[in-house]
């Protein structure tokens, strides 16, 4: 059974709850549980219960009390009318004009971040490819809701704090999940609750720079969020910036982080696709400064971005439980159920998926746009409830590949040992060693 030989197994890893015939079916039980666990892998299904029947299907329970310590009741799992109203707020932030003033926060941390791989490719010093990764996309957060770098100690210090935070928050605990009745609610660790009081703390020193400032001193995400207001004329209390904020920062870094990992890991392996990557980049841009538009105009390099997403979702499951008694795809579904869609399930399921195990950036090109299934691929979720952050992430992403890897190759060590577990991310079960050379000039 799935779930005991998770549990037995003692990891925490929940892409062992998986079944070889979680790829093949389209409803099923993933083992005996108290309350019940189906996974749902047919897209009509899923569109239905993440759009049409959102409000019978809520976030989990496990899920809301894994980051209500840290995000209270933001965006990222409130439901109803409150996630609309936050929703509403907090999307003008992140309109087309708002991620162009991020472009700059951007290309600074990656100017910093490349004179970092420079002295490395110098000394031949081996690093940690994952907290590299995590690093880059923290500062790049950062500078782009905060206006500071990741260089100032009370950003360091959330970034440490969430690194805690991320690896010892208990989302599932597996016994737990068999044995105890739906909304239970379990303790978490003191060190878990330490560090998200340590980073609330130094969020709102973050955020008091800029409710105490001068109006227009700032014009980054922070400013437009404390700028925002409902439809009623009321704007985010402190607290409420601390949750919303707190959502950005660890979703803005940790899951561009996790895909970035994998995408350099992949490249190691294949350099005739990073090859292509640089033929592209020099196409656009030559040798010079890789700029906003050119990010739009690279679509092999996005298709790479947009490939590795669909093998390793940062986010491998988007848990819901079921509200009320009701019905999924004609099976009967118990009050307190837990509806585990699981991406990384979908993304490799054989009917919707040719070659499903292939890297292949190729499938998502234009000429091969009839192959995809609508519905089947939802690594920023689906519906109205999609990633507010998927455009950043994606324009983020295509900057950082397209220049790391015009400058750089980057070589794995041991890479046959590499495998993914699933935690609160997609991540490596063991930090990826590697080393970086610089590329000659041609």
């Amino acid at each position: 059974m799935a779930l005991v030989r998770t549990a037995l197994h003692g990891e925490g890893n929940l892409l062992s709850l998986l079944p070889a015939a979680a790829y093949r079916m389209r409803i099923g039980p993933l083992g005996y549980s108290r309350r019940s666990i189906l996974i749902v892998n047919d897209p009509t299904w899923v569109r239905e219960i993440l759009t049409e029947r959102a409000d019978i299907f809520p976030k989990s329970d496990l899920m809301v009390n894994a980051l209500e310590p840290l995000i209270g009741d933001a965006m990222f799992v409130s439901s109803g009318d409150t996630w609309r109203r936050q929703r509403a707020m907090i999307d003008p932030a992140f309109t087309l004009i708002r991620l162009s003033r991020a472009f700059p926060a951007m290309v600074a941390a990656l100017d910093d971040y490349e004179a970092r791989l420079e002295s490395l490719a110098a000394t031949g010093e081996t690093f940690s490819l994952d907290m590299a990764m995590g690093h880059l996309t923290a500062d790049i957060i950062c500078r782009a809701v905060f206006s500071t770098s990741l260089q100032s100690r009370t950003a360091r210090d959330v970034f440490d704090a969430f690194a805690v935070f991320e690896r010892s928050v208990e989302q599932v605990k597996l016994w737990r999940l068999i044995m105890d009745p739906a909304w239970t609610k379990p303790p978490q660790q003191p060190q878990v609750l330490a560090a998200c009081r340590q980073i609330r703390r130094h969020l709102g020193d973050l955020v008091d720079t800029h409710l105490h400032a001068a109006p227009n001193t700032y014009d980054d995400i922070a400013a437009a969020m404390i700028a925002a207001e409902g439809g009623d004329g009321a704007k985010f209390t402190r607290e409420d910036l601390l949750d919303q904020l707190g959502v950005l920062f660890l979703a803005g870094h940790e899951t561009t982080a996790s895909a970035l990992t994998w995408a350099f890991y992949i490249l190691a392996m294949q350099p005739d696709i990073a090859a292509r990557i640089r033929s592209e980049v020099t196409t656009i841009s030559g040798d010079g400064p890789i700029e906003l538009d050119h990010t739009r105009q690279l679509p092999f390099v996005r298709n790479v971005f947009r490939e590795t997403l669909r093998l390793y979702p940062p986010i491998t499951f988007l848990p819901r439980v079921a509200a009320e008694r009701t019905r999924i795809g004609g099976r009967n579904v118990r009050k307190g159920a837990l509806i585990m869609i699981a991406p990384w399930a979908l993304h490799r399921h054989s009917t919707y998926w040719r070659a499903p195990n292939v890297f292949d950036p190729d499938r998502f090109s234009a000429a091969r746009e009839h192959e995809l299934t609508t519905g089947a691929y939802i690594p920023f979720g689906y519906g109205p409830r999609v990633c507010v952050g998927a455009g950043l992430a994606a324009m983020e992403a295509a900057l950082i590949l397209a220049r790391l890897v015009r400058r750089f190759d980057f070589h794995v060590a041991d890479a046959e040992h590499v495998r993914p577990v699933a935690r609160l991310t997609t991540r490596p079960a063991e930090e990826i060693r590697c080393t970086v050379t610089r590329r000659a000039a041609t």
